[in-house]
């Protein structure tokens, strides 16, 4: 009898690692402040991304990827819930020091509500191994740490920015969110170029669960100011100059990275079951890092085109078809149920998000948009997608009107010619705003400026 019991009980063991293997590991390459037109497989002829361009061949670009906002933290924040994010508070704010005083709360306030369920948290519950490498931006309490979110493992920094490479002084008090942590509360400072380092951690990560399904969201910091490089990566650039030339060298260095963490997989023979994503937080910040959005209006921090829409890849031999597009607007909100569905999650227990699974889209089994409406907000400023036609409300001007479908540059103001369309359009936004929470912490009223001014700007270069 104990002989048979063992026997049924190795059976299930082995069925259940089977099942377990079943499952795709899952990685997340997630660069910040990339421009849309900053890469091979995007069009660019100066900058090189040897590795994100045999990516992008061997799977599906999203020729209408959108992110949940233009800023890094609220982007990240729908990112990791699949929803948007204004709609549990996390509207406005992308830095500590642009709170207003009125918020009610301080700066260690800010960060990811605890209510909310991430990405990591859904994974985990499916067996994943789970890790955060590079940059976090969800809150700098002890509270909001990735390895409470979900994340078994971390590596990186709490803040939105920091140097590639170490402080050689003791930073600050209130550049405490800068500090380069391994795991809980143990800061060193790293030995070497931040880029390459996240990825060696990945790369580490993977080799000791090799045998697990995992999930890493590798989120660089590049090619996020400050522009810092490795001499080697400039000296592969001669012919530029300036910001520009150490943009293309950041950007080398991140493909590199990239290409080391998908070697690994392939010599782990882990390559054929991983699905491999790479996007981008927000638009390019022309006028900060050199980047180029091109054709696309707009920089980072507004709602045009190249504020809110990124470069977008798949990768998933066997399922995603090979040298692909996909041209219907997606958003990044759409990864946690499709990630939640490949890890052989029921999405139905999915209660509270906005995103959808991309897969039937992907696969062809569903010809129809994944969304009819998108959504983007920060105060008054709204811009609303519905099917091509984009409206955008601002503060200080009339709205605009763009057909997206023959104007991706945004260069064709159609308000004034279709005036039933926008009245039609705001009232919708008006019912979409009534599903929101209230701002959990509110804007400067200067930074609100900031951020037109800078739109402003972008325009005046446009036309000159």
């Amino acid at each position: 009898m104990k002989t048979i019991k063992f026997i049924i009980l190795l059976v299930l063991i082995v069925q259940f690692n089977v099942n377990a293997q079943k499952k795709p590991n899952i990685i997340l390459l997630f660069s910040d402040d990339a421009g849309y037109a900053d890469f091979g497989f995007q069009g660019s002829k100066d900058l090189k991304t040897p590795n994100l361009d045999k990516l992008a061949k061997s799977g599906m670009i999203f020729r209408q990827g959108y992110v949940t906002d233009a800023v890094c933290g609220p982007s990240r924040a729908g990112l990791l819930t699949g929803k948007y994010q204004q709609r549990f508070g996390y509207e406005e704010i992308n830095v500590v020091g642009f709170m207003s005083k009125n918020s009610g709360l301080k700066g260690e306030d800010m960060g990811l509500p605890l209510d909310q369920v991430t990405m990591a948290d859904y994974l985990k519950k499916q067996g994943y191994k789970t890790a955060l490498y590079g940059k976090w931006h969800q809150g700098d309490a002890d509270r909001y740490h990735p390895m409470k979110r979900g994340f078994d493992e971390f590596y990186g920094f709490r803040g939105g920015d920091r140097s590639y490479y170490a402080y050689k002084d003791q930073l600050a008090e209130d550049h405490k969110d800068k500090r380069m942590e391994n795991g809980f509360g143990n800061f060193e400072e790293p030995d070497g170029y931040a880029t390459d380092i996240f990825a060696d951690k990945a790369i580490d990560f993977i080799e000791r669960n090799k045998d697990n399904p995992f999930f890493i969201m590798l989120s660089f910091n590049a090619v996020h100011t400050p522009l810092e490089s490795k001499q080697d990566d400039l000296d592969k650039f001669p012919n530029l100059i300036g910001n520009r030339k150490e943009l293309a060298a950041m950007t080398l260095a991140l493909d590199r990275a990239c290409g080391n963490v998908i070697k690994k997989l392939k010599d782990l023979g882990l390559d054929e079951n991983t699905i491999i994503v790479f996007t981008n937080d927000n638009g390019g910040p022309s006028d900060k890092n050199g980047s180029i959005n091109t054709p696309l209006s707009g920089t980072k921090s507004n709602y045009l085109e190249g504020g809110i829409r990124v470069p977008f890849v798949m990768s998933w031999p066997k399922h995603i078809k090979k040298n692909s597009t996909y041209n219907y607007p997606i958003s990044t909100f759409d990864l946690l149920p499709t990630f939640y569905a490949a890890a052989g999650g029921n999405t139905k227990e999915l209660k509270d998000i906005d995103g959808v699974n991309l897969i039937p889209f992907i696969q062809g089994k569903n010809t129809e948009r994944p969304h009819q409406t998108l959504f983007w907000k920060k105060e008054t400023r709204v811009a609303y997608r519905d099917g091509d036609l984009k409206l955008i409300r601002f503060p200080d001007r009339p709205a605009m009107l763009f057909d997206i479908s023959k104007d991706i540059a945004e260069e064709h103001n159609l308000a004034n010619k279709y005036p039933d369309i926008v009245k039609k359009m705001y009232k919708e936004i008006f019912a979409w705003e009534l599903t929101l929470e209230r701002p959990l912490w509110l804007l400067k009223r200067e930074y609100e400026k900031y951020d037109i001014d800078r739109m402003d700007h972008y325009w005046k270069l446009k036309s000159e």
